[in-house]
């Protein structure tokens, strides 16, 4: 039987339990093709619903819930009616990454072949990046302790410190070293900051290059992000890893997705030293909840990314053929058009892809 495996599943709000059913299908898949492992998936209450139902965004026990799993994978969250009375949307998925520490949010780009183009004399192998954003810090050290003086003036404050630097570009490099080792060439990682106008970048831009020092076997540059933003669009090519701040790191996040296709196709990781959360990095899309119109591509490259991260820190293969076997579902399927919905121009709906990609699990490669 192997090793048992729990994970925390928080489905959320909106198109969030849409998304989730397939990724657990996904996932169950994935277990039944490869064997040798088991996994016990506990629901989990959270989101704006949640608040709605019984006064609180993010319960305490689905928090200890998750801190005592070995994985959790995770739906969008919020509504844009519910809100807090400052105005502001609730975002308990964010409140979660600063409960557990989870301070690297890996966001992988990749442009997979048979997907419609987005980008004007570029081929898929020219789109095929990560960006990783400090999670914990930054602009978002502010939420929910921001300011606002006789309703004249609003004031937000940036915290960049050391510790949080050294970590987020520690795991970029290392991330960038598991990347080279796949590919058989040598990785790069860029910091992405405004040290030319802020002293909170000049010191991030600085610890980067302490950072950088201890890893020689992978290249470093910087960029200032406006200029950055311009090449993701006119030369993606030039990049591998991206580091930056947290707020830097949500737009370039959106910004990626967009030469892909779109959200639909965008994984992501917050992780930490101790704990992990795996979700697709679109929001809630309350109008198309429960249509079956809603991308469930993302969900499940997320849970694949959840078996690659959990098989490595468990130094499980089984685990991490069945992060394999998901990858590479997703990539058959939409090279040969079998994995289109309505965002990519197709007709399938959300479970239908989910099917198909269990199917392409099944069959293996």
């Amino acid at each position: 039987m192997g090793a048992l495996y729990r994970i925390a599943v928080l489905p959320g709000d909106g198109i969030g339990p849409d998304v989730i059913a397939e990724g657990v299908k996904a996932l169950e898949a994935a277990r039944r093709a490869v064997g040798g492992f088991s996994l016990e998936l506990e629901t989990l209450p959270a989101g704006a619903g949640e608040y709605l139902r019984h006064g609180k965004p993010l319960p305490d026990l689905t928090v200890e819930r998750a801190r005592q799993a070995d994985a959790i994978l995770l739906g969008a969250m919020g509504l844009p009616e519910v809100r807090w009375p400052d105005g502001t949307e609730m975002a308990p998925q964010v409140e979660l990454r600063f409960r557990l520490d989870l301070y690297a949010g890996i966001r992988p780009v990749r442009w997979y072949p048979g997907v419609p183009a987005v980008l004007a004399q570029k081929q898929p192998a020219d789109v095929d990046f990560v960006v990783v954003r400090e999670s914990t810090e930054g602009l978002f050290a502010s939420m929910g302790g921001g300011s606002v003086l006789r309703d004249e003036v609003a004031v937000d404050q940036q915290v960049i410190t050391r510790r949080g630097t050294e970590r987020v570009c520690r795991a970029a490099f290392e991330w960038a070293r598991r990347r080279a080792a796949a590919r058989g060439r040598p990785g790069k990682v860029t910091c992405v900051d405004k040290a030319n106008i802020f002293r909170s970048f000049a010191f991030f831009r600085k610890v980067f290059d302490e950072v950088a020092a201890q890893y020689p076997d992978v290249a470093a540059d910087h960029g200032y992000v406006d200029a950055v933003a311009m090449r993701l669009v006119r030369q993606p090519e030039q990049f591998d890893v991206l580091v930056t701040e947290n707020m830097f790191g949500d737009i370039l996040s959106d910004l990626g997705p967009g030469l892909i296709g779109g959200l639909g196709l965008a994984p992501s990781a917050d992780i930490g030293d101790d704990a992990a959360v795996f979700q697709p990095t679109h929001g809630t899309a309350p109008d198309i909840a429960g249509q079956g119109v809603a991308n469930p591509l993302a969900t499940i490259l997320s849970a694949a990314m959840l078996c690659d991260w959990l098989g490595d820190r468990a130094g499980d293969p089984a685990l991490q053929a069945a992060g394999r076997r998901i990858h590479r579902a997703v990539e058959q399927g939409l090279e040969a058009g079998e994995l289109l919905g309505p965002d990519l121009g197709g007709a399938l709906t959300t479970s239908e892809i989910g099917d198909r990609v269990a199917a392409g699990i099944g069959r293996g490669f």
